[in-house]
């Protein structure tokens, strides 16, 4: 590799704990490689406004245990044209940056993939709490969500029990039911909804009814935001349908981003950073970073944006079955 090859790193689209730890592992794998780091901020809109900086292995001290990323993030519609991603290709030659690193989720790989196909070297991290991007078992950030969610309906529950009452728990997932299903097992829920099996807000009122027959002295409902039944009119049907508890809504919303990164989500990022800037010193790129098993292997951008990651629907079996 050239003596000045630069590597540029942004993170884009939906934030997901645990950015911060790769953005960390990047910039010291890079430098310990000899190589330059240009941090660019607000994602691809910061790729096509030039907000560019050298980044140093102090820039990074710190964040380990920081939530969200500190080179910030946007949405660009602009960059989703091909003249903005010819208009961002001319930004990073201007300023000397010979690849890319970009940690974000589905629609930052397909950013990815369109600047690979012209010629950027470019390798992605996965980061996404909703864990929807085909590829890994697992993306940066889903760890500490999912801990967010159990922490909010373990303190739920509390009450829903003393007060004999369901409370349904709106998650983020508006196409996967990975968080709601996973958080329907580890919570212990009587009801999953997700958005991969449509279910009927009478089904549901039956199963909070039947858990009421049973004794049980509360229910928990999760439902994901991208289910085919809206948050707010479950409650009203469970209700005029008096199946026994009075219900309570609790929409979690923005706070499944938020927070300190997990154990978990810090090892898992650093892995995929230092294994992005490892590819790029070999020569791979075109490629993201995934868990696969036990390790951290590559999958190329191509087959990442033409797969569409689904849950696994024996665990919303599973949800159903220890529910009783």
């Amino acid at each position: 590799m050239a003596e000045k090859f630069k590597i540029g790193v942004l993170t884009s689209g939906g934030d997901a704990p645990g950015m911060n730890a790769a953005i960390r592992a990047v910039v010291r794998t890079a430098l310990t490689n000899n190589l330059e780091v240009i941090g660019i901020q607000n994602g691809y809109e910061g790729l096509l406004n030039g907000e560019y900086r050298l980044m140093g292995a102090r820039d990074v001290g710190g964040i380990l245990q920081r939530g969200g990323t500190i080179l910030r993030t946007s949405r660009s519609k602009r960059f989703m044209e091909p003249d903005g991603q010819r208009d961002a290709i001319r930004k990073m030659n201007e300023a000397g940056i010979d690849a890319l690193v970009i940690i974000g989720g589905e629609g930052s790989m397909n950013g990815a993939y369109a600047l690979s196909k012209q010629g950027v070297k470019v390798i992605g991290a996965p980061g996404s709490i909703d864990n929807d991007i085909w590829g890994t078992n697992i993306a940066i950030g889903t760890d500490t969500a999912m801990n967010t969610i159990m922490d909010a309906v373990d303190k739920l529950r509390d009450t829903a029990s003393s007060h004999q009452r369901a409370f349904l728990v709106e998650t983020m997932g508006r196409n996967s039911g990975y968080l709601a299903v996973m958080a329907a097992i580890v919570c212990g829920a009587e009801v999953a909804l997700i958005p991969e099996v449509p279910i009927t807000a009478e089904e549901v009122a039956l199963a909070v009814g039947e858990a009421y027959k049973r004794g049980k002295t509360h229910a928990i409902i999760i439902n994901a935001e991208g289910s085919n039944i809206r948050t707010t009119d479950l409650a009203q049907k469970i209700d005029d349908l008096d199946v026994g508890f009075k219900t309570r809504m609790t929409i979690l919303g923005h706070i499944q981003r938020g927070g300190s990164p997990t154990a978990y989500d810090r090892l898992l990022a650093s892995r995929m950073g230092v294994k992005a800037v490892e590819a790029l010193v070999e020569g791979n790129h075109g490629v993201m970073t995934g868990l696969k098993g036990k390790g951290v292997d590559f999958i190329q951008l191509v087959d990442v944006i033409s797969n569409k990651r689904k849950v696994n629907l024996e665990y919303y079996h599973m949800a159903k079955v220890l529910a009783r």
